[in-house]
């Protein structure tokens, strides 16, 4: 009897990409078609979008006795799409008709005319779709093929995590396949991990109110607020979002992905450094939300001397650590509070007067939470970082007065290893973190110092540390778990243990010189 034929696995979102991207390996640089998958998978995704929207119409519309030939006109309507929070795409943008014209010579023409049309259809995507696939240097039949290949991605069937950054996942991916061709700064002013934006909404708890990111990448810190405030019974419109970002391709794919989650945010007219070009110089928000670049060295402008953000001293020309965090307070509405991420040597560093101004932080209590995060969280860096909030909320808003004092959490031992080099918070986690960090803020009585995990110390004592803020100083070490096991019995079971190593190493061996044997000349 012949054995039935194994069905083909289906291919993950993330392996079909990786396909996708090969197809112009060789031809374009990844740093370029990266950009040209991006592009493409927005074409596709908001097609899908509108494709689905069009068939529940078409339902609806049957059901209610519309005759055929009246279909046409219902279903052409702008509005009916809209309405519904989904683009409006012509039909020289769609992709049943990109896919039709894949294999011609100027397919690259037709996909810069869909991203104009969609463009001229939507006002929010004016001047922000990628262009450029008609150029000389663009292989055309391998971007036939990667059409082919984004084409049998069904967004609809497999975006089932309502609070993905969805291109921001795909270029998360690309960062992990190239990450020995990025940069550092490229990647970490690209994308931030799902779990670490996770802990700091789930720690901000932005209901309701202003959040600002600066350094706001692909804009998932944006997403995910959107989604917590979603989560919790709010709509979208409870937040208003204001952002700012230095490189234009991310600018634009930050517009992209915010326009795909019907995210109204003002990103500014263009791309700016926050620094030299601040597009918000007069928004005090009331949650700061960002992971900026690390460890920026290149940052100083002879205008920022004097700057009236620094009220906490000048930082120094050689790393922008505190550049950003005295941007973010300058920011913060008097009750607001900042969340963001920092390279370790932000917590200890004394060059440049980076010690005094943590001193300045300190006393004016501004701090918050620190809480040390574990390493290989991230794609492409190495660098160990932090999680830290400053907030000019330190009591009022229902919290009882918590001056005097910072939290600190050593989350170093937390997470789970997703791949060799990949760590990822699960949900479990972040909530021992964020519970944490409430019942700590909320003083509701289940607050209690856990040694080697939080400790809540006084500024006294972090006075004593020099004001060196990091928190395995002050946590101590874990209690020991109990061990009941007597003391005979462990002895013999290790025996045991090490025996059965022993005699599995033999059995190796054995194996080894048995195979190393057969290839004797």
């Amino acid at each position: 009897m012949a054995r039935a034929a194994k069905p083909k696995p289906t291919k993950t979102l993330e392996q079909t990409l990786w396909e996708a991207a090969d197809k112009l390996r060789g031809n374009q640089e990844p740093s370029e078609y990266k950009h040209v998958v991006l592009g493409l998978v927005f074409l596709k995704y908001i097609s899908d979008r509108f494709e689905e929207r069009r068939a529940t119409l078409e339902a609806e519309l049957a059901a209610e006795g519309i005759k055929p030939e009246r279909l046409p006109d219902f279903l052409e309507d702008r509005d009916e799409y809209t309405s519904h929070n989904v683009f409006w795409v012509p039909e020289l943008a769609r992709w049943g008709y990109i896919q039709s014209v894949a294999k011609q010579p100027e397919i690259g023409q037709q996909i810069d005319q869909a991203m104009d049309l969609i463009e001229k259809e939507n006002p929010t995507l004016r001047g922000v779709l990628p262009r450029n696939y008609g150029r000389d240097g663009l292989d055309k039949r391998r971007l036939g093929e990667l059409v082919d290949l984004i084409g049998s991605i069904g967004f609809t069937e497999t975006d089932d995590h309502g609070a993905d950054d969805v291109l921001g996942r795909v270029y998360e991916y690309f960062l992990g396949q190239f990450a020995g061709k990025e940069t550092g700064k490229d990647a970490g002013a690209f994308y931030t991990p799902r779990s670490v934006v996770k802990t700091l909404v789930e720690m901000l708890e932005p209901y309701q109110g202003r959040v600002y990111d600066p350094a706001a990448g692909s804009g998932g810190m944006f997403v995910q607020s959107a989604e917590f405030v979603k989560a919790h019974g709010g709509k979208r419109t409870d937040i208003s979002v204001y952002g700012q970002e230095f490189t234009d391709t991310t600018w634009k794919l930050s517009k992209m992905n915010l326009a795909l989650r019907g995210i109204e945010a003002d990103m500014g007219p263009r791309s700016a450094d926050s620094f030299t070009d601040d597009l918000h110089p007069d928004l005090r928000a009331d949650f700061v939300i960002a992971n900026p670049p690390f460890n920026v060295s290149d940052w100083w402008d002879a205008k920022l001397e004097g700057d009236p953000r620094w009220q906490y001293g000048t930082p120094p020309q050689g790393n922008a650590n505190f550049a950003w965090v005295q941007h973010f307070i300058y920011h913060l509405s008097p009750k607001g509070t900042a969340g963001f991420v920092l390279a370790n040597g932000s917590l200890s560093s004394k060059s440049g007067g980076e010690g005094e101004m943590r001193r300045k932080l300190v006393e004016a209590d501004l701090v918050d939470c620190i809480v040390a995060m574990p390493d290989k969280l991230f794609f492409n860096t190495g660098i160990p970082v932090a999680l830290w909030f400053v907030s000019k909320a330190r009591h009022g808003n229902g919290h009882r007065e918590r001056r005097s004092e910072v939290l600190f959490i050593d989350a170093r031992k937390l997470g789970t290893m997703e791949s060799r080099r990949l760590r990822v918070l699960t949900d479990d986690d972040i909530a021992k973190i964020a519970d944490t960090y409430h019942a700590w803020r909320n003083h509701d009585g289940g607050y209690e110092d856990v040694p080697g995990f939080a400790k809540a110390a006084s500024l006294e004592e972090i006075a004593k540390h020099d004001y060196v803020l990091t928190p395995g100083r002050y946590v101590g070490a874990a209690e020991a778990e109990v061990d009941d096991e007597p003391i005979d019995e462990k002895i013999e079971r290790l025996t045991k243990e090490l025996f059965a190593e022993f005699e599995r190493g033999r059995e190796l061996e054995d194996e080894v010189r048995q195979r190393l044997s057969g290839v004797q000349p």
